[in-house]
């Protein structure tokens, strides 16, 4: 297999958009092309991300206004074909707005917006975002938000314990999940979620933000690494099927 294309979708206030480029075209030298979030088609891509930001400064409430940008109808069409679709902070926010991922994020509980980095557990290998990491190895990965509060009814919270779709916990340096490490009163230590086919990720920490070496912290490449291996190890069953 060639290289895996990445479409990275920009909406109005968005402002990770090219610091994943940056990262998935320059740093892992994949296929790396921004859509604008009035174009109606992602086109020729293998995952859309949907990147970090402020979405239309979200003034309503996060995501709320993003979701109906003439992209995301075709972005549920990806997701729902199977397509790899990977939002980070504010576009986890637009995946639960948009059912494509249950619950919802909220304010932070201490009503503060939080800057720094955090500790996550990775909860799962198995993953097309975790195969590169350890069996609950633990990463430091930058957060920055106001509204990354993750809440689900109890009953859906049951159903992503049960579906081990809980991905990664907000956890100490140690994996040790305690008070004082979940930054913003998320339910479950909750810091990234997939849905129960296991193509759609949201997570509310930045790996892009954490995988270049001039920033002296490279954890968040495991995960964009993940997504290229699953796609290389796809090629490779299928090349061995035909043969």
């Amino acid at each position: 297999m060639g290289r895996v294309k990445f479409g990275i979708v920009v909406f109005p206030g968005s402002n990770c958009d090219h610091d994943v480029e940056y990262v998935t075209g320059t740093i892992l030298q994949q296929e790396a092309r921004l859509i604008w979030h009035k174009e109606a088609s992602v086109g020729d891509v293998d995952v859309v991300i949907l990147p970090g930001g402020f979405s239309y400064g979200d003034y309503l409430r996060t995501g709320a206004i993003a979701r109906f940008s003439p992209i995301m109808k075709d972005v549920v069409r990806f997701a729902e074909r199977g397509g790899v679709v990977f939002g980070i902070c504010n576009a986890f926010q637009v995946l639960t707005e948009a059912g494509l991922l249950p619950g919802v994020l909220l304010r932070n509980q201490s009503l503060k917006f939080v800057c720094r980095d955090v500790y996550l557990k990775v909860e799962r290998t198995d993953t097309k975002w975790t195969a590169a990491c350890e069996p609950q190895e633990v990463l430091r990965i930058p957060i920055a938000h106001g509204d990354g509060n993750y809440y689900a009814d109890p009953e859906t919270l049951r159903e992503l314990e049960d579906n081990r779709q809980i991905v990664f916990r907000y956890c100490t340096r140690e994996g040790k999940l305690t008070a004082a490490a979940n930054p913003n009163g998320s339910l479950g230590h909750i810091a990234g979620i997939i849905n129960k086919r296991g193509n759609i990720l949201g997570m509310m920490p930045h790996p892009e933000r954490a995988s270049d070496s001039a920033l002296g912290n490279t954890d968040g490449q495991k995960v964009f690494r993940s997504l290229i291996q699953s796609f290389i190890h796809q090629g490779e069953m299928a090349a061995s099927a035909v043969s």
